[in-house]
């Protein structure tokens, strides 16, 4: 039996070693100005830039977000309590909260820019993995306005009473009642994350609020169309949940583009409730992007072949921290040429061992596993590239650079 053994110790060293390659500085050169390298510090944002960061903390979903103008955007601030036998450690350790890492991490980059501040917190949706440390962030820094789906009330579809929501409701409470903006998320529009025009002069960018609640933009304008049924007509047992009334937007900027939403899944309950599938509508709304997310943490019910078809990105960012993610079928879908031709890279930002050796027929082309995944668009939006900088410290030194023309 030794042999077996040491085969399996051979494939997870293999996997944990993560990809054996990286793109030299001259094929990087070709796809525009690129300021990062491997091995050095990442280089500050700058104007005209804009700079999607993926934290991986380990411990849920963060997404920091700097528009070309600098107006700053931070989605999801996680903060997961499960175990050490179904998630990864906390990142860089468990020596903070999870959210004061992410506060840390979004101040620091600000700093570096020469910012101050979050002009813009949204909460997809909330669980724990994606809202238990936005109070945490906001210790640290001013975050200025607040969008969540269930603003004013909470009731749709009924007021979760778990601990982790109520915690959630009591902090906005005391941000209505220090005279902080909190809106609701209003499906369908281009002006609700509007720029703050801290660096003037720069090409205009979008954000497009797509799906919340059931409710979904039409590709048309600002018009939106509702796929919940009355609830009236439905036993309880059936109501939506939170991840189908995750918060989703596409952020346009140039010929780049970028999809994203929460927890959004497509599963049906094997075609009986075609209603629950709203990550399918969401996409085909938000057409063909350069950059998706696997939503769901790349979970079984996430993506779809239509999905897949429908955003055809260049890259996927799965943000993943939990044994269960991603899911092997998801990875299949993501991988397949069947579904688009053309090359595509996936990054993941935390990986457990057990997955990767689980999936290890699919996990071992992930071009990550471990570490935040920074997209950086060069002003304009005609190029970009994938930064992977490390998470056991607060350096942010680059350990891989992949470099992208937008379509």
């Amino acid at each position: 039996m030794a042999a077996p053994s040491m085969q399996r110790r051979a494939l997870l060293a293999a996997l944990l070693a993560g990809p054996a390659w990286h793109w030299p500085s001259s094929a990087l050169a070709t796809a525009g100005e690129v300021p990062d390298r491997l091995g050095e510090r990442l280089a500050p944002w700058k104007p005209g830039w804009l700079d999607i960061h993926h934290i991986a903390t380990g411990r849920g979903n963060a997404s920091f977000v700097l528009l070309p103008d600098g107006t700053s955007l931070l989605i999801d601030a996680g903060a997961s309590s499960n175990a050490l036998d179904v998630s990864v450690a906390p990142r860089p350790d468990a020596s903070r909260r999870p959210g004061e890492w992410i506060g840390r991490y979004a101040a620091r980059h600000l700093r570096r820019a020469g910012l101050d501040g979050i002009d813009y917190l949204l909460a997809t949706h909330v669980h724990p993995d994606h809202t238990d440390g936005v109070a945490d962030v906001a210790e640290q820094l001013p975050v200025r306005t607040v969008i969540d789906r269930g603003f004013p009330d909470y009731a749709y579809p009924q007021r979760v009473d778990a601990p982790f929501a109520a915690g959630y409701r009591a902090w906005v409470t005391a941000r209505r009642a220090a005279g902080l903006a909190v809106e609701r998320f209003r499906v369908g529009s281009a002006s609700q994350v509007a720029p703050r025009g801290h660096r003037p002069g720069v090409p205009d960018w979008e954000v497009r609020t797509v799906a919340a609640n059931g409710v979904v933009w039409t590709g048309q304008g600002e018009s939106t169309r509702s796929l919940f049924p009355d609830l009236a007509t439905l036993p309880c047992a059936d109501w939506p949940n939170e991840n189908q009334c995750s918060a989703a937007l596409r952020i346009g900027y140039g010929p780049f583009s970028y999809f994203t939403g929460g927890d959004l899944t497509s599963y049906t309950a094997d075609g009986s409730l075609p209603w629950q599938d709203v990550l399918g509508p969401a996409t085909r709304a938000a057409g063909s992007v350069t950059v998706a997310t696997a939503d769901h943490h790349g979970m079984f019910d996430g993506l779809d072949g239509d999905i897949v078809r429908s955003l055809r990105p260049r890259v996927w960012v799965i943000q993943s921290w939990h044994i269960a993610h991603p899911d092997m079928l998801q990875l299949e879908r993501m991988f397949s040429e069947r579904h688009y031709p053309g090359p595509r890279d996936v990054f993941a930002t935390s990986v457990m061992r057990e997955n990767l050796l689980a999936n290890g027929r699919l996990t071992r082309r992930l071009r990550s596993h471990d570490g935040h995944v920074v997209v950086r668009v060069a002003p304009g939006g005609g190029h970009f590239h994938v930064a992977v900088t490390g998470n056991a410290d607060e350096a942010d030194i680059v350990q891989l650079a992949t470099a992208h023309m937008a379509p």
